[in-house]
């Protein structure tokens, strides 16, 4: 009986991570700032999976690795929950919205060679985005930002992406910063800040463990589009992509137009667009070139190359976080990493601001997100909701 028992109670875990990850994947508009927003409001605030101290430290580590981030926090929340299983789960459907959403406008640009007109939802949506942004940083920094030494890494971080230094610099110099204002911490101090952090019981089975880290460091330029080709370097460039969408472009510029010539600069732009309009991670971009290369199973192939790396590198990771969360002395680096992300996380929402005001004026964007503020404030309503009925005004705003 308890065996059963345990497999049902499994078995529900993994299908309440389907349904919210394959709800978030399907709404999770504006980028990975937004994504991480709306993930904190579902399952720290709404479910309480987790709580803001651990988020926060989920967060700060998917910042150190290669590869989409709002996805690897997606497997890492799964795995926290259910260990390898939940991380499956969690990251496909997280990912599996976004991609048939681009695989289906990849058949309609094929068939027409042209995309259909989406940016009114932007219009909408955007300064939804900045608010729901706005609300998730206020909630983490008052867990994030709780010392003059965190205060003084997010000042840094802000002050240094607005020099435009980059931003994968900026948290792994945040991190060394941690390193050794750990090293120097007195043990009794260190164990004392260790015991002020509450942490709560790991609910996965102790007998999970995370796959070997595996990385693919190059990939020689192909002649022949062939599935097995596809694979290896959609995978090559999963594993070592870190940083924005800027980043994504030119991996995949260098390996698919320039040396290969498989498709165009338009076609690589068209494919960049598809992945910033539609919800869910820039990376579905991969799904709309396999597509273009090799029909559905070129997305298919594509889709999985791509992101596969992340399954691996956050069921590494994942050991390797709760080793630093027991160890009093890493709790610095760990704060120092996770202010870094939150200041990241405000300076993305100022230039989504910006933006949005260039393309629906000040008048309304401040008047939408102001509502939405207010609406996340002071009602219990899920920010999903919020997203679609700006999709919605965005609709009315262009008719």
């Amino acid at each position: 009986w308890k065996s059963a028992i345990s497999k049902f109670s499994q078995r529900q875990i993994l299908l309440e991570l389907a349904g919210v990850f394959l709800k978030l994947g399907a709404c999770s508009f504006g980028g990975p700032a937004a994504h991480i927003a709306l993930m904190e409001a579902e399952v720290v605030t709404r479910r309480g999976w987790l709580n803001r101290q651990e988020f926060l430290d989920l967060v700060g580590a998917t910042n150190l690795i290669p590869g989409p981030n709002s996805t690897e926090l997606a497997i890492h929340i799964g795995y926290k929950r259910a260990g390898i299983p939940g991380l499956i789960v969690a990251g496909i459907s997280f990912i599996l919205p976004a991609m048939l959403m681009v695989l289906l406008l990849a058949a309609f640009y094929v068939r027409t060679n042209s995309l259909p007109e989406m940016r009114w939802i932007l219009t909408g949506v955007q300064p939804v985005v900045i608010a729901i942004i706005a609300h998730a940083l206020g909630k983490l920094a008052r867990t994030a930002i709780r010392n003059r030494f965190t205060f003084l890494v997010a000042t840094a971080a802000i002050i240094l992406v607005a020099l435009e230094i980059n931003e994968v610099a900026v948290i792994f110099l945040s991190a060394l910063i941690g390193l050794i204002a750990g090293a120097k911490l007195p043990l009794k101090n260190a164990a004392q800040n260790q015991q002020s952090t509450p942490r709560e019981p790991d609910n996965r089975d102790s007998q999970t463990h995370g796959a070997p880290l595996f990385l693919v460091m190059t990939a020689a330029p192909f002649a022949m589009p062939t599935l097995g080709n596809l694979f290896f370097i959609f995978l090559k460039i999963g594993s070592v992509v870190y940083g924005s969408g800027y980043v994504l472009l030119a991996f995949l510029r260098d390996d698919f137009v320039t040396k290969t010539g498989w498709i165009t600069d338009r076609q690589l732009l068209d494919a960049i667009s598809i992945g910033q309009l539609t919800p869910g991670p820039l990376f579905t971009s991969a799904t709309f070139i396999g597509y273009l290369i090799a029909d559905v199973p070129g997305a298919l192939v594509a889709t999985l190359g791509i992101f596969l790396p992340s399954f691996f590198l956050v069921a590494a990771l994942a050991r390797g976080l709760e080793k630093l969360r027991a160890s009093p002395r890493a709790r610095p680096f760990l704060d120092a990493v996770n202010a870094a992300s939150l200041a990241l996380m405000a300076v993305v929402s100022w230039q989504l601001l910006r933006a949005s005001i260039q393309d629906s004026g000040p008048v309304f964007t401040v008047i939408l997100a102001s509502c939405a503020l207010l609406v996340l404030n002071f009602t219990r309503i899920n920010s999903l909701w919020i997203l679609i009925f700006g999709a919605f005004i965005g609709l009315m705003w262009h008719r």
